[in-house]
């Protein structure tokens, strides 16, 4: 983080990629690089809290969400809060009431940065490669092009390893070949 700070990433990005994180790993693994991360900023003189980045609220969180998915990932997702089995269709509407109502209208970070993010969320994840195929498919949509990720996956090895690696390269391409 300090280098990234010395590269020019500012205090809201870094927080913006914090936050990203909870709805894709969960606050119990990411409640300690938000400590981690206001320690750091607070020892580089950063005044914290930061300025809210919140645009929604409580009344409009679900409709913006679901706006903020048609955006990304095409008209398909208009009403997928309501889909599923009655006893599940909960879990769609926080989809798009919390995870994209609630993170991706946030300002500090664009669609395009928010849907890399969360590919490098869910390709260092494994396990979910469902919604790295889908998140992959949506990076491709809004201008994050196959080789572009190609190049995150590939600079991200050492991190995650070749079997996740292999396997994100398997999500992207199948994501490319469904959008041909």
């Amino acid at each position: 983080m300090p280098a990234a700070l010395n590269f020019g990433v500012t205090p809201v990005e870094i927080k913006e990629i914090v936050y990203q994180a909870v709805a894709y790993l969960g606050i119990g693994r990411v409640f300690p690089f938000l400590k981690a991360t206001n320690k750091v900023l607070e020892e580089k003189g950063v005044t914290l809290p930061l300025e809210g980045q919140a645009t929604t609220t409580i009344d409009n969180r679900r409709e913006t969400g679901t706006q903020a998915q048609v955006d990304i990932f095409g008209e398909g997702m208009r009403d997928f809060w309501q889909s599923g089995a009655k006893e599940s269709t909960h879990i769609n509407y926080w989809l798009a009431d919390n995870c994209f109502g609630d993170y991706y209208t946030r300002t500090g970070l664009d669609y395009k940065q928010r849907e890399l993010i969360t590919f490098c969320f869910l390709a260092a994840q494994g396990g979910v490669e469902p919604q790295l195929t889908s998140h992959a498919a949506a990076n491709m949509k809004i201008g994050n092009d196959k080789a572009f990720l190609i190049a995150v996956i590939s600079n991200s090895l050492p991190f995650i390893g070749y079997p996740r690696s292999l396997n994100a390269l398997r999500c992207v391409n199948e994501a490319a070949d469904k959008l041909k």
